[in-house]
């Protein structure tokens, strides 16, 4: 347990990010999410995938202005943020 503790505090986000063992913790919960209906926690890693993958894409083009980033990371945050207020207050059960 002080292993995972420590390597939780040690690590970025973006190093998280791309570790097999989280990738592997977060394709577990999804399919358990997914066979026990779990919606909050599918949006969740929706949510959470969603945003770092337009961190990850923003950040990648590295030839393009801070102004041209600011664009695609404001329109793929409020394309993530449109999908979770869908799901979770309109569409509803």
């Amino acid at each position: 347990m002080k292993q995972i503790l420590e390597f939780l505090t040690s690590a970025s986000v973006m190093d998280l990010a791309v570790d097999p063992r989280v990738l592997f913790a977060a394709a577990a919960l999804f399919v358990l999410a997914a066979l026990f209906r779990w919606k909050y926690v599918l949006l969740f890693l929706f949510g959470i995938g969603g945003f770092l993958t337009v961190i990850r894409y923003s950040h990648a083009r590295g030839g393009a202005s801070i102004d041209d980033n600011l664009v695609v990371f404001s329109v793929g945050t409020l394309a993530v943020a449109v999908v979770l207020i869908y799901f979770l207050f309109i569409r509803g059960d």
